[in-house]
């Protein structure tokens, strides 16, 4: 059995201090770990890091390749919630044909990330 463990997102050293602020202050991820040019998110089963890397420059010229999915319980709070501190979005709270519901928004470097919000039973 294999089970995701993390993800990694890797930015420029001149970029890192936004990035953190990004995922620290506007999305409010719960923080494990938070050293120099490193942060890394609990959560749940697995972590989400922020790191830098000496072959990262500028932003994502393809944002759509990876796209981190972060579950949340009230999509249309959240989505309120960023949209009121600027973050930008490439796709509003929409419902899916799977019964749950999406919005996409956009990280400083560009990158994607999705909230979803699955179906209350």
């Amino acid at each position: 059995m294999v089970l995701l463990s993390g993800v990694l997102i890797s930015t420029q050293i001149e970029r890192f201090g936004a990035m953190r602020h990004f995922y620290v202050e506007i999305l409010r991820l719960p923080v494990r770990s938070d050293r120099e040019r490193f942060v890394n998110f609990d959560l749940g089963g697995g972590r989400l890091t922020l790191s830098t890397h000496s072959d990262v420059s500028g932003v994502n010229s393809d944002p759509a390749r990876v796209m981190v999915n972060l579950g949340v319980d009230d999509i249309d709070v959240i989505h309120s919630r960023l949209t009121e501190a600027g973050v930008r979005f490439v796709r509003e709270p929409e419902r899916e044909a799977w019964g749950g519901r999406v919005a996409t928004l956009v990280d400083p470097d560009g990158n994607y990330v999705q909230l979803l919000q699955f179906d209350r039973e």
